[in-house]
């Protein structure tokens, strides 16, 4: 049962490394390899389970994260231009 689960995440990680390699926009190609990270996260988890090392979900959520903090650091990096500047519609407490 797991292991067809693995199979059908793999199959997903192609499909979302497809669209990745295709995708018209940027923002199609940064939403594909967001996807492709999340379905990495969900097959470290299915593979933990299968070897049964629980472990693997500490790794999984590590990696969660840096997928998160990734995505968004992409997508301000392009709106932007730059990592540490604050956003244009924030005035920092001045009228």
């Amino acid at each position: 049962m797991f292991a067809v689960a693995a199979i059908g995440v793999g199959v997903g990680m192609t499909l979302a490394m497809i669209r990745a390699l295709l995708g018209p926009t940027l923002y199609d190609r940064v939403l594909a390899l967001n996807t492709f990270g999340t379905k990495t996260v969900l097959l470290i988890a299915v593979l933990g389970f299968l070897d049964g090392r629980p472990e693997f979900l500490d790794l999984a959520l590590v990696y969660a994260l840096i997928n998160f903090i990734g995505t968004i650091a992409v997508l301000k990096y392009f709106e932007f231009g730059d990592l540490g500047r604050a956003s244009p519609t924030r005035t920092g407490g001045r009228a």
